[in-house]
């Protein structure tokens, strides 16, 4: 079976009977209900399928998008195919071209019109365009979720029967890079309740495959959404003095105040973050005090002490945590004094969140929040291995951080999670979370 324009048209004839229905979101959006049931029922009988190629579907993009192309050569033109009004016009058709463009469906050849005077410039199907946009959507959702070129390509020849090359996919997500650096430098707001900081490491070949870190700036913002404010390679030297040349972008970006920082306690960080913002509040992440614990014990000896220190890090005041500590240092000081020291030298980034009531501190003792944007990033990053360079490491990372909370249901729960906390940040802070909204 050949689906043609003439049994479309043929097709589309109202009955008696199409008067007499309801409308539906079919008929309200231009297309007609029995006209696609007439296709579907005569593709079946005669035993065409409705997706494949040379299906119905392949069949009725290539019927859409030749009678758009032919709509927009008559607009160009001025005049219907066959008017007479084309004669002596100074410019006509002049038959046309064929071409395959790879869509949603597959593979679809269409015959593209062309003009003698060469100017017509198709709008639906650019010259040289081979691929409709939502085949590009599909290659960067593809690379967000962690799949090589290689992979993306074997996945569209067999799911589409589409042969694209590595280098054609390559290509498509090099496009990314001018919006990332666009995002990059963005402005931001002057004000932010809490800034998540942190780092993931990923694996990049430079002569030799070596961990290099990426680091990721996760903040909170007034209305209690969730703002990446930007990702950057480090060069593997010291993390500290790098965090101070974000901080200061970040800074030059628009930020002028952050209330509390949220960071995994690296020596410097905090002297990085008070340079730039001086009143800044450095919580150290209770979760990384806690697995930095465990690498200095024996496995068997990790949920004792996990338990032994649950009473310091949900103790009601600061007073008494420092009374439940001294009583773990009693108890594993002499096992393990390794643990006593990471936690006294951490204890003075450790404490400020202690003065908050419980529900802030769910929110702000850990960085939680944006371990579930780490997630997503290591799940892509571990998908592809290794990296040849920065830029294709920054790409994957880019791409996955584009690809979070897809429906905006993500957005809609962070902000109601965080509204009684900012309005508990305006008054502790002394009113600079609503300074910095005006």
């Amino acid at each position: 079976m050949t689906i043609t324009t003439d049994a479309v048209d043929t097709a589309a004839v109202p009955g008696d009977e199409k008067a007499k229905r309801p409308r539906t979101k079919a008929t309200q959006a231009g297309v007609d209900p029995a006209l696609v049931s007439q296709l579907v029922t005569q593709a079946r009988e005669q035993g065409l399928q409705l997706s494949g190629e040379g299906g119905l579907l392949q069949q009725l993009t290539n019927i859409v998008l030749e009678s758009a192309l032919d709509g927009e050569i008559t607009d160009h033109l001025g005049y219907d195919k066959h008017d007479t009004a084309g004669v002596n016009s100074g410019n006509s058709r002049n038959g046309s071209r064929s071409k395959t463009v790879l869509t949603d469906v597959g593979p679809v050849r269409i015959d593209v019109p062309r003009d003698r005077a060469g100017s017509f410039e198709p709008a639906i199907v650019k010259k040289r365009q081979r691929r409709l946009s939502g085949v590009e959507d599909l290659v960067l959702s593809l690379s967000a979720k962690g799949l090589t070129t290689g992979e993306i390509s074997a996945h569209l020849a067999e799911v589409y029967g589409a042969e694209v090359s590595r280098q054609t996919i390559s290509t498509i997500t090099d496009k990314v890079m001018d919006g990332m650096t666009e995002w990059q430098n963005r402005p931001l707001d002057p004000v932010y309740p809490v800034v998540f900081l942190d780092a993931i490491n990923v694996k990049i070949r430079d002569g030799k495959v070596a961990n290099r870190p990426i680091y990721v700036a996760l903040a909170v913002t007034a209305d209690g959404t969730r703002d990446i404010l930007g990702l950057w390679a480090g060069d593997g030297g010291e993390g500290a003095k790098f965090w101070l040349q974000i901080c200061t972008e970040l800074n030059n970006r628009g930020v002028d105040d952050v209330l509390m920082a949220v960071c995994d306690g690296l020596t410097g960080l905090p002297d990085a973050i008070g340079q730039v913002w001086p009143r800044t509040v450095v919580q150290t992440c209770v979760v990384h005090l806690l697995r930095n614990s465990f690498r200095y014990a024996a496995r068997q000896h990790w949920d004792a002490i996990a338990k032994a220190l649950k009473p310091v890090y949900t103790a009601p005041t600061e007073a008494a945590a420092t009374e439940r500590f001294l009583e773990f240092a009693e108890a594993w000081g002499s096992r393990y004094p390794a643990i006593v020291k990471l936690w006294e030298n951490a204890w003075a980034e450790f404490v400020p969140f202690l003065a908050f009531d419980a529900e802030i501190r769910r929110i702000i003792c850990s960085t939680n929040a944006i371990e579930s944007v780490n997630a997503r990033i290591r799940r892509a990053v571990r998908a592809r291995g290794h990296f040849p360079n920065e830029q294709a490491a920054l790409k994957c990372v880019y791409l996955a951080v584009m690809s979070l909370d897809p429906t905006g249901q993500g957005r809609k729960r962070w902000a109601i999670r965080w509204k009684s906390a900012l309005n508990a940040f305006d008054m502790t802070f002394d009113g600079r979370l609503s300074a910095g909204r005006k």
